[in-house]
Order: C-alpha cells, then structure tokens, then sequence
C-alpha cells in the first residue's frame, strides 16, 4: 500500500510570498497548509504529520526562530525550512546549528527551495515508509535497492523532476518507467529519448517537432517529442550527451512549458514530467563547460542514484532466476537450473556491464544448457578481492603452497563435496554440479586422485 506524502506547512506574514510558494508546490504535487502567524500552526503543529516547515524568521508575536526553540523543546522533530527578507550570517548560523534543513533569503531561487523540500522529505520519511514492490522489472531485496524504491515511492505522486544517475546497464530506464507507472500521470504516455542516438542537427525537431517545409526533407507537419508526452512523463536518456547549442532550448521548455515547431511562429503549451538519466558527472560537465549550470540545476530537483550490480550481490542470485525464466519464455528453450557453484561464480564476478551484461550471461547459458544445468564461462574481474586470508594487510610477500600441499587441499575439497552429495556424481544434487564442474571432468579427477567412496582423508599416491 503507497503511504501520501504529508503536507508542508508554509508560515509567513506576507500573503503574497503564502500564495507564490503555494502555487509552486502544488505545481510539484505536494498537498500545502498555509498559516499567516507562528501562534496559529502551533495549534496545528502536533495533529498530524508533516513533511516540514517553510517558515518566516520576522513574524508578528512569536518569531520563526523562537518557534523553532518551541517545537524542538515540545518534541516534534519536524524538518524547517527558514526564508528571511533579513538575512543574516550569524542568524543563519544560529538557525542551521539549531537543527534547519536550509535557510534561504528572499527573493528565493525556486530550484533551491524544491531541492530543500526533497531533502526533507527523504530524510524524514523513509524510514516510516513501508516500501512495495509490485514492479515485475525491479527485482531484488538489498538494502541498496530498497533505498532506491523509497525514493522512487515518495517522489512519484509529485511531478517534480527526477534526475537519474547510474552506470551503463544498472535499469536507469526500468526506474523511469517505474516512477511513471506510480505516479498521477500513469494512464498517460511515457515518450522516452535518447539523446546520444539523435543526429545533431536533428535534435530540435525531435524534441520540438516541425511544419512541413521548415528545411530540406521536412515533407509533412511532425510532433516532437515533447508534444508526444502532453500529460504525461517525457524519459530523457543520456541527457549529457545534448548538444551545448540545444541546452539552452531545452532549459527554456523545461522552464516555460512551452516551445515552437520549427518553421512556425506559434508558442504552444505542454504539460509534461521530467525524468532524465545519466551515467555521466553532470558537475564534471558542468565545470568543464560542456553542459549549463541552469540546466543541471532544473534537472537536479530530485536526485536517484541506482547501485552498479557489485554493490548488490545479495540480488544476483534473484536477478539471475528471474532472467533465467524470462528467457527460457523468449527463447521457447527448456527450463535450466542454477546451481550453487553458478550463484557463486555470478557473486563472485565485478559486472562492469552491470544487469544488461548479467541478462546477456544469462541467456547464453540458458541456450546452451538445454534444459541442464547452467554453466558460465566470466572472465576473471581484475577489480575483483581477494579472498580473506589471502591478502597480507602489512604489505609483506604473501604466503604460498607447495605443489603437494596444493593437491592435498583439492583432494580433500573433493572427497568432502563427494560426501554432501553423498557420492552422487551428476544430476540435480550431484558433486559435479555442487561443483560448477561437468561429470565428465570430475570422474577424471576422482580417478586421478585414488577418490572412492569408503577411503579416507588420505595424502594422495
């Protein structure tokens, strides 16, 4: 079940700072409680959750500050946000060491009071969230990737804009269709782009669209993509690779809600929600100025960071069943076994592709197995640790096995994984597959070794 974002209560004086704040937020989706004075939200401050505060440090009677000491010593730990008309480095000093999220002078930056507000948000909230995954794409149950559902969970209802950052084939796009599909705008279109994929001289009227005639080709009226998504959730892909030239039209619609085809003098309205992805340092960009500071920060509202796969190696193995399914449906192959010899190698792999790369490994095996058990052949990660043990923390020569003392330990690793199968060569169960080796293989080393079942634990001959 989603649990609603509570309200964020606006305190201020001034009716028409209550009135611009109000207008912003609602835009956002959030649900706003507005208050002329600091006596009458104390009235209200303890009858129900609260997302936070947005509150005026001058007020008449009972100042912002003075109300902030009140509620601290009355037990509401409730997030605030300070705006001043009267700012000040030692009051802002004073607020902030007091437990404020921000404090922020007016006139206020509207981006900076929504970053402020997230912040709140998600440091209130998700620990009491109860966290659902109903998704049949987001598989897993790390703690990393329950991080990214809470957020997922709190952002979507709102129409802010969500930037998300990630490597190269850790589900970027799986997470946007999911933010869609949980958010007010899920019964209209999701329009995705990718914007590495677009000719540079093409990239206007992808996003904006064009009449006919505009330029050379343009035969008939076409809409962009913008306009594809009225309504909706416009998926920006790769969002760092848009061409300088073109950021500062893109920021404008991000802006402004509305833009022209090319070719046509008339300005038309969109309503659309933002979600853009990355694997690039949008600050690194930034400061090496390939990419507008403006821009960054109108797409920085809600920042969601997703985990490469070797962060989450506890959903490997689920991740793998779930593949494994999949593509024995796609594929009409029959149905393969993972083993814990496979689990184990999958685990102990770095996935520099991360997810994609574990779909593609697992599609592999599942058409070479036939139906048997699932056998893969990863390169050895570089990156990948030692075991423990086997690293000397003291920067001291590590220790090594003689040749027999190297046979020993295989000898005995196989008599012991021959006795939990209980000698049982192949087949589900079996040493070989315990073992990720073929059956084949393992009987050549049993013979190799003198192994039979009733010898003991042996030196070999």
């Amino acid at each position: 079940m989603e649990t609603a974002i509570p309200p964020i209560c606006v305190v201020d004086d001034d009716a028409g700072v209550r009135e611009a704040i109000e207008n912003l937020l609602r835009a956002e989706g959030f649900e706003v409680e507005l208050f002329a004075s600091a006596q009458r939200f104390v009235a209200r401050a303890g009858m129900a959750p609260l997302s936070c505060v947005i509150l005026d440090v001058e007020l008449p009677g009972l100042s912002g500050l003075d109300l902030q000491r009140e509620l601290t010593v009355a037990g509401l730990d409730i997030p605030i946000i300070f705006l001043t008309g009267h700012g000040s480095i030692p009051m802002s000093v004073r607020a902030m060491k007091a437990g404020a999220i921000e404090f922020l002078t007016k006139p206020f930056e509207a981006d900076d009071l929504l970053g402020a507000i997230q912040q709140a948000v998600s440091g209130t909230h998700s620990e009491e969230l109860e966290i659902t995954n109903d998704s049949p794409d987001i598989v897993g149950e790390s703690r990393a990737l329950k991080s990214v559902l809470a957020r997922i969970q709190m952002v979507a209802p709102t129409d802010s804009t969500v930037l998300v950052l990630g490597e190269t084939g850790t589900g970027k796009e799986v997470i946007a269709k999911e933010i869609h599909r949980r958010s007010r705008r899920a019964d209209k279109p999701l329009i995705r782009v990718n914007c590495a994929s677009i000719p540079k001289e093409l990239y206007e009227s992808e996003f904006f669209g064009h009449v006919k005639g505009a330029f050379t080709g343009a035969f008939k009226d076409r809409i962009g993509r913008f306009e594809a998504a009225n309504g909706g959730t416009l998926f920006l892909d790769e969002i760092g690779e848009i061409p300088p030239d073109l950021q500062s039209k893109l920021l404008r619609a991000l802006q402004e809600k509305q833009y022209e085809r090319i070719g046509e003098d008339r300005t038309r309205k969109v309503d659309v929600r933002i979600v853009a992805a990355t694997n690039r340092d949008l600050k690194a960009e930034v400061a090496a100025g390939r990419f507008r500071e403006d821009l960054y920060y109108r797409l920085n509202v809600f920042p969601l960071e997703v985990a490469p796969l070797r962060e989450r190696p506890d959903d490997i193995p689920l991740l793998a069943k779930h593949f494994m399914t999949l593509v024995a449906k796609e594929m009409n192959c029959p149905r393969s076994r993972l083993t814990p010899a496979g689990i184990a190698a999958l685990q102990n792999y770095h996935w520099p592709g991360n997810i994609r790369e574990l779909r593609n490994v697992i599609e592999r095996a599942v058409i070479l197995a036939q139906g048997g058990a699932l056998e893969f052949d990863l390169p050895v990660s570089v990156s990948t640790p030692l075991p423990a043990g086997e690293a000397n923390s003291n920067g001291a020569d590590p220790e090594f096995l003689t040749e027999p003392e190297l046979q020993r330990r295989e000898r005995e690793n196989l008599r012991i994984v021959l006795e939990k199968a209980d000698w049982k060569i192949k087949g589900p169960g079996g040493a070989a597959e315990l073992l990720g080796l073929k059956p084949t293989t393992l009987l050549s080393r049993m013979k190799k070794m003198g192994l039979q079942r009733g010898a003991g634990p042996a030196n070999p001959p």
